[in-house]
């Protein structure tokens, strides 16, 4: 039962740790906001307290696959 307990609380001072880093790395005053940027940030907070042991993640691309379009 002690572990149902805290993993709520472990989890979240998890990722309060990856926004830090986020933070620090100057991650939200970026002012272009795109697919990669935005995937950067998210894996950054997932990684948490790993990324002060040299853990730098970073999405470089977002291919979107191609749709099919509607026929004329």
């Amino acid at each position: 039962m002690g572990v149902r307990r805290w993993l709520p609380a472990l989890v979240l001072l998890w990722l309060v740790i990856g926004a830090i880093a986020c933070g620090q790395r100057g991650y939200f005053t970026d002012p272009e906001a795109n697919c990669s940027s935005t995937g950067t940030v998210a894996v950054t907070v997932i990684a948490g307290p790993l990324n002060y042991f040299g853990v730098n993640p970073k999405v470089t691309d977002c291919n979107m696959p191609e749709l099919p379009q509607p026929s004329p």
